[in-house]
């Protein structure tokens, strides 16, 4: 059975390592490499939770490559959700350290660089956090940019934000580096947070995962720390729930099945200038504007057959 070839460049994070879980389990994708970016949490501590998760999943000997980015955005200062995800970057559950691992981490430029130089077929690029290292791969190597197949990403937004009135946390962290990516004339999958704030998992659904062994119980506790730290529940509708929002499984997701989202193909840039809108993903939705339209942007997506996905992923794991 074919298999997508993917790089995985991550910040987790705890809904970036739901999104692991599910691409780890998955026999639809090969994960040859995870890079590290920073942005929910420092570089050191998103490499240490990247190492972590795959030695609690048993995956140690899987020949997956890593890589380690930058430090910081290629011009901001650094900016980390530790209101979000805590000190770690993944509070909540006891995540074991990887004493036994034999990983040998290079930088996420050379990993990338190798990957796609040698690679037979093209790769596709998930991407869950900011965009730096995926900015400086394509500026350092932009020979090697047809051997990508597309960006599936997680960030921006149609309409609105999370981290300002209209922009998206990702994005934020490192504009510069986003423009460079929707700029590159590589194919773009955005899950932004048109789609992520519908993919909700409720709290019932989270206990429930605790139903589903070790993997299913470490989800269950991610999402429970989760739900407290970043649930906007003033958007809850009279007497409803506002679930905890899965924001990058929805990256992951499209890759697994398409069909369970909608979209439409759009003109997305972003705004770096200083100032409110900042960060901001410029998205031409009445096309208005005479541009190549640059990104299939997602606005919907079944709800239900996300959460079964998890499902599934926590119990091949097992």
């Amino acid at each position: 059975m074919y298999k997508i070839p993917i790089i995985f460049d991550c910040d987790p994070g705890h809904d970036d390592a739901i999104a692991l879980i599910m691409a780890l389990s998955s026999d639809k994708l090969d994960i040859k490499a995870i890079t590290t970016t920073a942005g929910n949490q420092t570089q050191e501590k998103i490499l240490r939770n990247t190492v972590n998760i795959l030695g609690f999943l048993n995956k140690n000997d899987s020949g997956i490559m890593i890589g380690k980015g930058l430090d910081k955005p290629l011009i901001k200062d650094l900016i980390i959700a530790d209101n979000v995800h805590g000190e770690s970057g993944l509070d909540g559950p006891v995540l074991p350290e990887n004493k036994t691992h034999n990983f040998i981490i290079n930088s996420s430029l050379n990993v990338m660089k190798n990957i796609l130089e040698n690679s037979k077929e093209k790769i596709t690029i998930v991407a869950t956090g900011p965009l730096t290292n995926v900015a400086v791969f394509l500026t350092v190597y932009p020979e090697l940019k047809n051997k990508i197949e597309k960006i599936s990403l997680m960030g921006g937004a149609c309409f609105g934000g999370n981290i300002t009135s209209n922009s998206e946390f990702n994005i934020f962290v490192d504009p510069e580096a986003a423009k460079i990516v929707f700029d590159s004339g590589v194919p773009i999958v955005m899950s932004g947070l048109d789609v992520t704030l519908k993919a909700q998992v409720y709290e019932k659904e989270i206990i429930e995962f605790k139903n589903y062994g070790r993997v299913g119980t470490f989800v269950s506790e991610l999402l429970e720390f989760f739900h407290k730290t970043t649930t906007p529940h003033f958007l809850a509708k009279e007497d409803e729930e506002e679930g905890a929002h899965l924001h990058d499984p929805c990256a992951v997701a499209y890759l697994l099945d398409e069909s369970i989202f909608t979209g439409k193909q759009l003109y997305v840039t972003v705004d770096k200038n200083d100032g409110y809108s900042n960060g901001q993903t410029v998205v031409d939705y009445g096309s208005n504007i005479d541009k190549n339209k640059n990104a299939y942007v997602l606005f919907d997506l079944k709800r239900e057959a996300l959460i079964e996905m998890i499902k599934d992923a926590c119990i091949k794991l097992n």
